[in-house]
């Protein structure tokens, strides 16, 4: 996983360039939110699930979507469509997040890595101290000051999570 190992160190770099209050945490491999924020040990709410989206405001234009929302949500896509005023609002294909996050699927950061992506934040990820998030690696997170991610990664926040 080269591509992975490399954005992996950018984050590190990023939250040292900024002096940010994180700690790197160790755990058994995986990608899915509850399992990750059990073997944690933190409530699944402070974790950052970030899901990589199209958004399609007309026939012809695409937009990248990086959609965060607390762990224990899910990204409610119409919400997003309706925010950009789009057509459609879906997953993006595997192929496409996994080059825009620089990251494998399960271990997406929290922050737009990429120009062309667009970070969009429901506000209750703002609720909790800390969060929590794969740091680009399905083996180690990263746990991070809410107010140090939202200084560093400058969402737009508009309200897109629904009940999980």
């Amino acid at each position: 996983m080269p591509v992975a190992t490399s954005t992996y160190q950018q984050l590190l770099d990023l939250l040292a360039e900024h002096d940010a209050d994180f700690e790197l945490v160790d755990h058994e491999p995986t990608g899915v939110t509850d399992v990750v924020s059990d073997l944690r040990g933190h409530p699944s709410a402070w974790a950052a699930k970030a899901l990589m989206l199209v958004v399609k405001p007309d026939r012809r234009t695409r937009k990248y979507v990086l959609a965060v929302v607390p762990g224990d949500r899910r990204v409610d896509l119409d919400a997003v469509r309706r925010y950009y005023g789009a057509r459609y609002a879906g997953v993006c294909e595997t192929e496409t997040a996994e080059q825009l996050a620089g990251t494998v699927s399960g271990t997406m950061l929290p922050i737009a890595m990429h120009h062309d992506v667009e970070l969009l934040a429901d506000p209750g990820v703002l609720d909790q101290p800390v969060l929590y998030f794969n740091a680009a690696r399905l083996d180690q997170s990263v746990r991070l000051a809410t107010a140090d991610w939202a200084r560093i990664a400058r969402p737009v926040l508009h309200p897109i999570a629904a009940s999980a």
